[in-house]
């Protein structure tokens, strides 16, 4: 089915080209996970001191933010290259020893969605990541044998939204390990308004406020959500973002006042309206809504969590007397 969720990754080369253009270079240009860049700033400060690669850093949290950027600025702070590939991308052993075997003393090996790397590629890391060798095979039938071959020192930055799919050797592996939180409002705000300036395009301060309040916690929605706007606001003749640019565009979109989408919504009343609000079980819930059960957990659950809209038990997930709020509807006596 056609996923037109304002949460879903664009495909559209011109928006790629844009949210390239919003990344931000350093820690300096980075705004929030303020702790986490504290914390990095002083492991990158050492192994320069040192004159050694960074420990291996492992990324975890939901999508969108800015996991990728976040280790683009380590290798801008490190001096070094950055190389990127996806867990899935990576399909055998060989093309894990092709990759490292371009990398130079220092690099960043840079793996997205790194527990969706295969059992046998994740085994091969080990060896990679603390004594820096690999050992693959050559040749076949009677003629194979076994190669060893040195890597030189690299750093791995690995992201995910599923850390504890990750094995326990592997994840032990990574020296830094860092949890990238929903950023607050003030941080958004900041973020929209970068990002403006960026795009050529003013925003007053209420627009850049109700922006960064629909956009669930998370920069790459914020980013997404202000090109809409901005497009509203220029095809309706304003020179400026305004309060009323924001609500006329985010309404057409189906964004609440709360970041909630035509989905969230869709989410909620059906466990209301079919299962009496739950507990529903997350596999019943994904086949009534037409979603898969990864897209639930990773891109719905997280923030209707944390909102405080949903809860899990250990019969299922239940809508919350606040869900029951929010969308207008009288919570039942137990």
């Amino acid at each position: 089915m056609e996923d037109d969720r304002i949460v879903s990754q664009s495909t559209d080369d011109q928006d790629d080209s844009l949210e390239q253009s919003l990344r931000p270079q350093t820690f300096a240009q980075y705004i929030g996970q303020s702790e986490i860049k504290r914390s990095l700033n002083v492991y990158i400060k050492a192994a320069k001191q040192r004159e050694e690669s960074l420990d291996h850093v492992l990324l975890y949290g939901p999508p969108g933010l800015g996991k990728t950027t976040l280790a683009m600025v380590i290798a801008n702070e490190m001096n070094v290259s950055l190389k990127i590939t996806s867990g899935p991308a990576i399909e055998k052993s060989g093309d894990l020893a092709a990759l490292l075997n371009e990398l130079e003393p220092g690099d960043i090996l840079f793996i997205d969605e790194i527990h969706r790397l295969p059992k046998v590629v994740e085994e091969m890391l080990y060896s990679a990541m603390e004594d820096f060798y690999i050992d693959i095979v050559i040749g076949q039938g009677p003629t194979a044998h076994p190669v060893h071959f040195a890597l030189p020192p690299f750093t791995l930055i690995g992201a995910t939204t599923r850390a504890g799919l990750l094995d326990a050797p592997f994840r032990n592996r990574f020296g830094i390990v860092e949890h990238m939180n929903y950023y607050n409002q003030a941080d958004l705000e900041k973020i929209v308004k970068r990002s403006a300036q960026i795009f050529h395009t003013e925003i007053k301060d209420e627009g850049a406020h109700e922006v960064a309040l629909r956009s669930r916690g998370t920069p790459r929605i914020a980013n997404r959500l202000l090109k809409r706007v901005r497009d509203f606001a220029q095809v309706s003749g304003k020179s400026e973002i305004d309060i009323e640019s924001v609500d006329q565009a985010l309404i057409a979109l189906g964004v609440d006042n709360r970041g909630l989408d035509r989905t969230d919504i869709k989410l909620l009343e059906t466990m209301i309206e079919y299962y009496q609000g739950g507990p529903v079980g997350l596999n019943t819930l994904a086949a009534n809504i037409g979603e898969e059960t990864d897209t639930i957990a990773e891109m719905y659950e997280p923030y209707l969590l944390q909102k405080g809209y949903l809860k899990r038990t250990a019969r299922g997930r239940k809508v919350t007397e606040k869900g029951y709020q929010h969308l207008g509807i009288p919570y039942p006596n137990e």
